[in-house]
């Protein structure tokens, strides 16, 4: 049994973990952490409907010291901090939180010197194959336009979506250049047509949706939509204890679902 370290267990994929947890051996919660200013720090974790024998605490120190593998699905403020102290302790850590910075990203790639680190802006088995076939129809159908269209539920902080921004990357790879030289994030106000090659983002934020996210590609007459829906939280939380499960006793390293899946 893994002891297993949850940064921002309060949240809603944080519950999820704690759900996912019951209904596996392989697991055991060593540490529960939430903001300085949670209202839920000194409470067990799993209030107010079960009970974990684990209680919520701001600083991560002492369940870092018996933690085996850390999963981080907190704020992106917060992210380079937790990948520094896992590195110190020696922790592989999982980062689910997405919307992070450059600066968040240099301290994950220092973490990953040390220890191995997992960078899964979706956790969902089923994102990561979207993304593949994803990059094989970029790759086959080089002339036709690109979109990426995304939906999630009122109160998600970053847009576009962490997974989003993973396909457009995987589509824009695909074929050879970098999303930052092919993205449009707004067409508002911009005239004249499509750029030739670009990939193309459309957001929704509303009601209590889960995550959904369709790669459509366009030619003249035709039109391939590859989609994905994910209609349950627990589908994440389950891919991400796989993954976590996957990622102990990995060299140090920068690691994504594609790696754990064989894609």
């Amino acid at each position: 049994m893994h002891p297993i370290l949850i940064y921002g267990v309060t949240g809603r994929m944080g519950q999820s973990l704690l759900r996912a947890l019951q209904d596996t051996s392989r697991f055991a919660l060593c540490g529960a952490i939430a903001s300085p200013a949670s209202a839920a720090l000194g409470q067990d974790a799993g209030a107010p409907d079960g009970h974990t024998g684990v209680t919520v605490a701001s600083d991560a120190a002492l369940a870092l010291q018996t933690a085996a593998v850390a999963l981080d699905f907190s704020v992106a403020a917060a992210v380079g901090a937790h990948a520094r102290d896992c590195a110190a302790a020696g922790v592989p850590i999982l980062v689910g939180t997405t919307g992070f910075d450059s600066a968040a990203r240099a301290l994950l790639e220092a973490a990953a010197a040390r220890v191995a680190v997992l960078i899964a802006p979706n956790t969902s088995a089923g994102v990561s194959v979207v993304a593949k076939l994803a990059a094989l129809a970029a790759r086959s159908l080089a002339d036709w336009d690109i979109d990426i269209l995304e939906a999630h539920h009122r109160m998600k902080r970053d847009a576009p979506s962490g997974t989003a921004l993973a396909l457009g990357e995987a589509v824009a790879a695909a074929r050879g250049g970098a999303l930052a030289d092919v993205s449009t994030f707004d067409r508002m106000g911009t005239p004249g047509p499509r750029v030739p090659g670009s990939v193309g983002f459309a957001v929704l934020r509303a009601g209590d949706i889960v995550g959904e996210h369709t790669v459509l590609l366009a030619a003249d007459g035709e039109r391939i939509e590859i989609t994905h829906k994910a209609t349950d939280r627990q589908a994440f939380a389950r891919g991400a204890l796989r993954a976590a499960e996957w990622l102990i006793g990995r060299p140090p390293g920068l690691y994504g679902m594609a790696d754990v899946l064989g894609l």
